[in-house]
């Protein structure tokens, strides 16, 4: 009897269901910490937050004395108001919120071959098995609100800017398509996206800027929404940098003079890009070699764009005093929507390269998915 070939549908739907097991035990198991502790009250005081009024009074506290980081923390201190049970669910829905959106802006350049159903365990393996630090940058949730919510409104704001990328390469002469109510959306998605971290908020910002050049270079006309974008997320920008609260945290930070600064600095950049994000690079770079050396596919623009903001972001960190792991996050999602857009394009040139491609992702997950099974075991005893 012929055996019956190896259903990958199949395999991605027990992935998913393993994935979630584990990315919700794991939710679990990770406590509160003393940052949570403190954004669940006033800040200025220890009284609990009740209300939306209270956020905002918190917030204003924040942004004066603390950071510029308001709306992350906003949404953290409204999470923070819910049971942690819903939290643990809403951490777990958002892995996969984030892997649907980072599969979306894959397929822009072209490569739609594969189904969302089987690209999705792919993205939420990745997601944990090349991370830097998946427990500080996805399952703390202060950590979450960060980087694995607001990563999620990012992507949202880059998507119609990337559309508009590949359609000004792909067809030059071709009539450039707002998408369905975008000079609605396009205000929200700009401020979050603007005002989210120090390093993201800008690369958000001078992406956009970036299209709205080709867009004037390729002799199209330039939409509102672009614009607005464009605007708001400068202004979200600046309100998360020149935060008085920023100047005041970093007044705490003693640094010595300016060449120690200088080599301080250097190192923390060097740190990121060759112990927290090595892993993510040799993917990128095994996937680049095949395509580009082997198949002859050409970079797409929005993947150029992408490439683009995984730099900008990882170099705007050379103006903060502090790089931790977990700052590498937008970097590493930047590069997992490249990483998944080439794998798509290689399996347009040639199918049979579809399984070796998935057998090499699956490893990725099986390594993220032994972190969290691991933790997991550690909480519950079963490791000592």
């Amino acid at each position: 009897m012929k055996k019956k070939p190896v259903n990958i549908l199949h395999i991605s739907i027990i992935l998913i269901i393993l994935s979630t097991a584990l990315i919700f035990a794991a939710n679990h198991f990770v406590p509160y910490m003393m940052d949570d502790l403190w954004y669940s009250t006033l800040l200025y005081s220890d009284t609990p937050v009740s209300s939306v009024s209270d956020i905002i009074k918190a917030q204003i506290w924040h942004w004066n004395n603390w950071g510029g980081r308001s709306i992350t923390h906003a949404l953290l201190q409204l999470i923070l108001m819910t049971p942690e049970a819903f939290a643990d669910i809403l951490n777990t829905a958002f892995v996969f919120i984030l892997s649907y959106i980072l599969i979306g802006s894959s397929k822009i350049s072209g490569g739609k071959e594969c189904r969302t159903l089987i690209l999705l365990p792919v993205c939420a393996g990745l997601l944990t098995g090349l991370n830097a630090n998946w427990k500080m940058s996805m399952f703390w949730e202060a950590g979450a609100a960060n980087y694995l919510y607001i990563t999620c409104f990012i992507m949202l704001f880059l998507i119609p800017y990337l559309k508009t990328a590949e359609s000004l390469s792909s067809d030059p002469d071709a009539e450039l398509k707002a998408p369905a109510g975008i000079n609605i959306l396009i205000i929200p998605l700009a401020v979050i996206a603007g005002w989210s971290n120090e390093n993201m908020g800008p690369v958000c910002f001078l992406l956009s800027a970036f299209v709205i050049f080709l867009t004037k270079k390729a002799g199209k006309k330039i939409r509102p929404w672009m614009v607005e974008g464009c605007v708001l997320s400068l202004i979200g920008s600046v309100l998360c940098i020149a935060a008085p609260g920023n100047m005041v945290r970093s007044a705490q930070i003693a640094e010595r003079g300016t060449l120690w600064k200088i080599f301080l600095r250097c190192y923390s950049q060097c740190t990121a890009l060759f112990r927290y994000q090595i892993l993510t690079l040799a993917v990128l770079a095994a996937v680049m070699i095949i395509s580009i050396s082997v198949y002859r596919i050409k970079l797409k623009a929005s993947e150029k764009l992408l490439l683009m903001g995984a730099l900008l972001s990882w170099g705007a960190m050379f103006l903060s005093p502090h790089y931790p792991d977990r700052a590498t996050f937008g970097t590493m999602c930047f590069i997992i929507s490249v990483i998944i857009s080439r794998s798509l394009l290689i399996t347009e040139k040639n199918k049979e390269a579809a399984k070796p491609l998935y057998l090499g992702f699956l490893i990725i997950w099986a390594k993220g998915m032994y972190d969290l099974a691991e933790f997991v075991s550690i909480a519950l005893g079963w490791i000592v």
